[in-house]
């Protein structure tokens, strides 16, 4: 019999923390389109930039796969890509 009270208790118990953690979900969630327009609106968001950006990214990956496949120092040498 303390059994069949127990039952309803451990799945309360195990249930409570889902039910938390979906109704955070769901409260984060709701504001995720306003957060994607807000990040559209901001500063460097435009293609100018964008590329910029990637075309400096793809600079730093050529030096150190540059880097990874030397046993030089390469952190002592004159880069001719500086800024």
């Amino acid at each position: 019999m303390a059994l069949d009270r127990r039952w309803p208790l451990a799945l309360f118990r195990g249930a409570a923390p889902v039910a938390l953690g979906l109704l955070l979900w769901v409260a984060m969630a709701g504001g995720e389109q306003e957060r994607q327009q807000m990040l559209k609106a901001q500063p460097g968001a435009d293609a100018a930039s964008l590329a910029q950006r990637r075309r400096h990214n793809e600079l730093i990956m050529g030096a150190l796969r540059e880097a990874a496949q030397t046993d030089d120092n390469v952190a002592q040498r004159q880069a001719p890509w500086r800024k």
